[in-house]
């Protein structure tokens, strides 16, 4: 019987080792595929960094050597300090003070962490699940960039055209692939040669915080005048939010904005488990607290005196390389900050003083005189052809007059000087030229006559708006402060401060068309009465000093200026020893120093040693000095000089009269044609100080000698600075008398034996003088 369709028995089929044949040799073929594309894509990847490496036939421009990664250099601030210790400011491009990791506070150093990097302790240079993050989400996820590659970006400015200047670089994709390709390979060298402390102290140290600070120990100074260890952790939240955006970021710009953003960061950072949620809750609610300060080079003591430090060092960082700007140098000066504080305390209390005066003087008038007391025409307009403003606009509108007097007389809102304060004003330029025109200068210079050293430097009212330096810049003529120089000469010669002389008229001849020259005394008469040397001195007698220059001659007189340091050129004419030819406070101390440093010149000399970052001494410097006298010449000229404060009818007596100095000083006062110039010398046994005071421009000046003399203008301001200085018991300023001569004096100083009659007067030489009324005065007229 046949079997059933159900009941038959079905070929059992055979088991599958593996796909048929034909599958197995596709999935062989795509693995091939696979690996020759990976291994293809892999061997043109390390081709690719390798030609990035090695800027293969120029094409991605270069690359930092290995030099520069084992010592990755940012631009440091180097910062100038007075001989008593104090920071008197900074030179930079970028102010930045570096701190090291023991300084950095841990709020900081997690803020940041969990703000930019927070896989930073686990990947070496580059976290590629970032990457992976920011290319998933077409670049809307944020940056990938580690902490590492922004130090590597900032540290070797990989941005900048240097790094850049390859083929194939430029703004596109292309080259942002190169320069990213650049940064990772920077910051793999750079996690193999330092720790990840050493990383994260370099960032800190380098980035930009915006308002001109560099570096966190410079933002926590500029935003919370504080140091970072100081910073609390909103505090450090603000500043860790910055540096993604500076400029919009900012706390002092966009408080609102700001704020958000340390709010954010302080939420990255409960995420990042370095915050307790409850701690996080009660700072987000703070306002933040600001003590805003943005640091500049005109703050801080001594300006003047830092500028010329930097003209000074310029030629030194030349032959050097070395750069004052960027190296972190550590410039150690000679000033005190003491006297340096006392000094411009002293300028301004008498300038403004003086101000007040002068600008009463010139009430509803216009100060811009010339010989014969008129008024100059065209002088602002003269003036204002000098600048660079008037410069630039012929320039702009190709010197199209109307355009250039259009935009001179426009009035733009402007801040400018006064003695109670800056003031916000509508001016055109033209109203400001006018304005500053009708302000006295003064220059200020104090040395220590023994070493050279500069004590104190004011070189004008005040730097932000009189930029000109009136103690080394300036030159102007300095009237009889030029005669201790004569007298100097003469003594050499064999004259003594007793010798005697008539007050009479010295003419010298006329020569090559030249009429003959009669100087005048101050009084313009003559007594005919006897006078020694030493009272003509301290008398500041014109036709005394004319018969010595006269008998010595003007190329003598010439001769020993140069010998006492005097640089500027001296016209050997006979007007030479009334100070006729130009020269500085600068020049001036140095010679009157030789006086009181036993006949050795000494140039005055600013900075004592510069440091490198670490330390490291780079130089000292040493005073420059020479034998220009004999010390008995020298000490002869102290004593002749001391004649000026002690001498009945000297023109400096108000100083122990009025100020009550119960000390040994010598003192010169100065004044020049039409009161231009008003001048001031005083000489301690270790201090010497020298002094002017005028206008901008000679025109500028007061018309009578009650306000305008030497001994009026430029003499208290002297004493302002003195009674300072003896106050202040912390400073060794010597009080005694000039130390004798080595060797027996030869040379009679005792004059009193020769006096005639009615010769020693008992009126002082200010009192004579008639005081300005200022019972009317008022701020305004400032």
């Amino acid at each position: 019987m046949p079997k059933s369709a159900s009941s038959q028995t079905r070929p059992t089929p055979p088991v599958r080792r593996g796909p048929p044949p034909v599958r197995r040799g596709r999935f062989q073929a795509f693995t091939r595929t696979m690996w020759v594309l990976f291994g293809g894509g892999l061997v043109v990847a390390l081709l690719y960094l390798g030609a990035v490496s090695v800027n293969f036939m120029n094409l991605f421009g270069r690359m930092p050597n290995l030099h520069a990664l084992e010592n990755p250099k940012s631009e440091l601030a180097s910062e100038i300090y007075s001989a008593d210790g104090v920071l008197l400011g900074k030179y930079f491009r970028e102010n930045r003070t570096p701190v090291e990791y023991k300084d950095l506070p841990q709020n900081v150093i997690d803020a940041l962490i969990a703000t930019e990097d927070v896989r930073f302790e686990e990947h070496s240079g580059i976290d590629f699940k970032s990457i992976m993050r920011v290319v998933g989400s077409l670049g809307h996820a944020g940056g990938g960039s580690t902490l590492t590659q922004q130090v590597a970006k900032v540290l070797f400015k990989t941005r900048a055209d240097g790094l850049n200047n390859g083929t194939l670089n430029g703004p596109g994709k292309l080259g942002l692939l190169i320069t990213k390709t650049k940064e990772w390979l920077l910051a793999i060298k750079l996690e193999r040669n330092y720790t990840k402390r050493e990383i994260l102290r370099m960032y800190l140290n380098t980035v930009d915080y915006g308002s001109n600070a560099f570096g966190i120990n410079t933002a926590a100074k500029t935003f919370f005048n504080k140091r970072p260890k100081q910073l609390t952790t909103s505090e450090a939240a603000t500043l860790v939010g910055i540096v993604n955006a500076p400029s919009r970021f900012s706390p002092a710009t966009h408080p609102a904005r700001s704020k958000r953003r340390r709010n954010w960061v302080l939420q990255q950072m409960v995420r990042a488990n370095y915050l307790p949620a409850d701690e996080m809750r009660r700072d987000t609610a703070k306002a933040i607290v600001l003590h805003y300060s943005v640091e500049s080079s005109i703050q801080g003591l001594a300006p003047y005196f830092r500028t010329e430090v930097a003209k000074y060092l310029q030629a030194w960082a030349r032959e050097t390389d070395h750069d004052l700007y960027a190296d972190g140098l550590k410039i150690y000066t000679t000033l005190d900050s003491r006297m340096q504080t006392y000094a411009e305390k002293a300028v301004a209390e008498h300038l403004a003083l003086q101000q007040k005066w002068f600008s009463a003087h010139w009430k509803g008038q216009l100060p811009w005189r010339d010989e014969n007391g008129k008024v100059i025409p065209g002088f602002l307009e003269a003036a204002m052809r000098r600048t660079q403003r008037y410069k630039s606009l012929v320039e702009r509108f190709e010197g199209n007059k109307d355009s250039v007097r259009y935009y001179l007389n426009h009035k733009y809102p402007m801040t400018v000087f006064s003695w109670q304060g800056e003031q916000q004003v509508n001016m055109s330029p033209m109203d400001s030229l006018a304005y500053y025109k009708r302000y006295l200068r003064a220059g200020f210079l104090a040395v220590n006559p023994l070493n050279g050293y500069v004590k104190a430097w004011v070189g004008g009212p005040n730097y932000k708006f009189f930029k000109f330096d009136h103690v080394r810049q300036g030159k102007r003529q300095p009237g009889s402060t030029f005669k201790p120089i004569v007298y100097t000469a003469a003594i050499d010669q064999g004259y003594s401060p007793c010798f005697p002389r008539p007050d009479v008229a010295t003419t010298f001849p006329g020569v090559a068309g030249r009429a003959p020259y009669t100087p005048h005394n101050f009084e313009g008469s003559f007594s005919g009465r006897t006078f020694t040397l030493r009272q003509a001195l301290a008398r500041s007698m014109n036709s005394i000093t004319a018969w010595l220059v006269y008998k010595l001659g003007p190329e003598t007189v010439v001769a020993y200026a140069k010998r006492l340091g005097i640089t500027s050129p001296i016209d050997a004419v006979p007007a030479v020893g009334f100070g006729a030819s130009d020269c500085s406070i600068y020049e001036l101390c140095g010679a009157y120093g030789t006086f009181v440093n036993k006949g050795v010149w000494t140039n005055p000399i600013m900075v004592t040693r510069i440091e490198d970052k670490n330390g490291n001494e780079l130089r000292r410097f040493v005073a420059q000095t020479k034998e220009a006298l004999s010390e008995e010449t020298a000490y002869v000229m102290t004593n002749m000089l001391q004649a000026s404060t002690t001498e009945p009818g000297g023109t400096s007596t108000i100083l122990h009269t009025g100020f009550k100095f119960n000390t040994t000083i010598g003192a010169k006062t100065g004044t020049t044609s039409n009161y231009s110039d008003a001048w001031f010398m005083g000489i301690t046994p270790n201090l010497v100080c020298g002094m002017w005071i005028g206008g901008e421009d000679r025109s500028i000046h007061f018309r009578t000698g009650a306000y305008g003399q030497g001994a009026r203008l430029a003499l208290p301001l002297y004493g302002i600075f003195m009674k300072k200085v003896y106050a202040d018991k912390s400073l060794d300023v010597d009080t005694g008398p000039f130390p004798l001569p080595a060797a027996p004096l030869t040379i009679e100083l005792d004059c009193s034996k020769y006096y005639g009659a009615g010769q020693r007067d008992t009126i002082p030489y200010e009192q004579k003088m008639v005081q300005p009324k200022l019972d009317e005065l008022d701020d305004k007229d400032i």
